[in-house]
């Protein structure tokens, strides 16, 4: 099936191996978030390995590390997407996944925390492998599937988000800390060699026209719909990232101090990505099916209606209840956000335009946990809650004041 976008040279092509290369990311995805991740529990432990002793200081330094690398990925993602669309998007995939296997490793090598902070941002900037699956995936599978096809990509990166951590936590009791970086490395090397040797792209490199000199906005049929999705993506991911760091807190509330809170909360945490993984690809299939836009202005006013309710959480109960159903509401979003631009951008800037999507994430995950923390201590942990709903409940509204003009109601 082709669809052309006006330019003899933009032509979507959907890959004949669509199905195949979807699950090879799906597994690539999982294995490098997996070995992104499993850090966080020890990161600290590292730090102090490191020749930094001072509890403040242990703490500032990990989350200078820890932030890092989003800090370059949200940089260098357009650049990225941009070079996959001249010169193909397996290429870009195979980059990120030798770049970062290489420098994980290297990792467990840091004799200080300023080496360690370098080569935590010379991982944002060579990596990508997740973002990459996203475009490829986005490109390649047929329209009428792509929000199902995202959902389940969506649904490998959050198991990769909950398994790393667990393996981390016991991971450097058993080898070691440095080892657990070599053992990170290997997981992405996998990650390169299915990619290398599985992944097949039947799009060609498209050769540079004139219209490259264009700006981006210049060609796209629907620039506003497009720019409102990117803000859609940046302040979902700032909402909920924003309510992240409170919850051990606002569960050691509810339970009066509990010794267990932290426990608690991981279970919290981890229901909610549970309710995503299951939700993606059935809400992704909807999708397809009644409209993108439709999905996102009810997913968003879902998640904004359920934490207004979790604002008013009497225990931890209650709490685990409403968390479980938001990640439900959240887990379609990202992947109808996704499939909603794909469809309105021309397949010679899609990278381009999908990597700006990426930045503006990152934008949302950096700036939504200090709001959080900013606000929890100002006016509550249940103020949190509230200004979050309130932002989500916006943007729905925003969504549907866009999806009712002419011409935006297509998908």
């Amino acid at each position: 099936m082709l669809k052309a976008y006006g330019d003899n040279h933009s032509v979507m092509t959907e890959s004949t191996h669509w199905r195949r290369n979807l699950f090879v990311c799906v597994g690539g995805s999982f294995t490098t978030i997996v070995a992104m991740t499993m850090l966080i529990p020890y990161l600290p432990i590292f730090v102090e390995e490191l020749g930094v002793h001072d509890r403040d200081s242990v703490l500032r330094w990990s989350g200078i590390a820890y932030s890092a690398t989003f800090f370059t990925a949200a940089l260098t993602a357009p650049l990225w997407g941009t070079l996959g669309d001249r010169f193909g998007r397996k290429s870009m995939l195979i980059r990120a996944s030798l770049g970062m296997a290489i420098v994980m490793s290297c990792i467990g090598l840091a004799q200080n925390v300023w080496q360690l902070v370098g080569l935590r941002l010379l991982t944002g900037l060579l990596g990508g492998y997740a973002s990459g699956s996203t475009i490829l995936v986005a490109a390649q599978t047929p329209k009428e599937r792509s929000a199902w096809a995202l959902g389940v990509l969506s649904g490998g990166v959050m198991a990769g988000n909950i398994v790393g951590p667990l393996f981390g936590g016991f991971a450097p009791e058993l080898v070691g800390v440095r080892t657990t970086f070599f053992v990170a490395g290997g997981l992405i090397f996998l990650a390169f060699i299915a990619t290398t040797t599985l992944l097949h792209e039947d799009r060609k490199p498209t050769a540079r026209t004139a219209t490259e000199h264009h700006g981006t906005w210049s060609q796209l049929p629907q620039p506003g719909v497009v720019a409102m999705l990117l803000v859609t993506s940046s302040l979902l991911l700032f909402a909920t990232m924003s309510v992240e760091p409170i919850i051990t807190v606002f569960v050691q509330e509810l339970t009066n101090g509990s010794d267990r809170a932290s426990f608690g909360a991981g279970v919290i945490m981890a229901l909610g990505a549970a309710g995503s993984i299951a939700s993606a690809p059935r809400l992704g299939r909807v999708a397809d099916r009644i409209g993108h836009l439709t999905v996102i202005i009810g997913c968003l006013a879902a998640a904004g209606l359920l934490l207004f309710a979790q604002s008013a959480a009497p225990n931890v109960l209650v709490l685990a209840i409403l968390r479980l159903l938001m990640g439900a509401a959240l887990g379609g979003l990202m992947p109808a956000i996704t499939a909603a631009i794909r469809h309105r951008v021309p397949d010679r800037i899609v990278g381009r335009v999908l990597g700006l999507s990426v930045s503006a994430q990152y934008v949302g995950q950096v700036t939504g946990p200090l709001m959080g923390g900013y606000v929890g201590a100002h006016l509550g942990l249940r103020s949190v809650f509230v200004i979050t709903a309130v932002v989500l409940l916006a943007v729905a509204a925003a969504d549907l004041v866009m999806v009712r003009r002419p011409r935006t109601a297509t998908y």
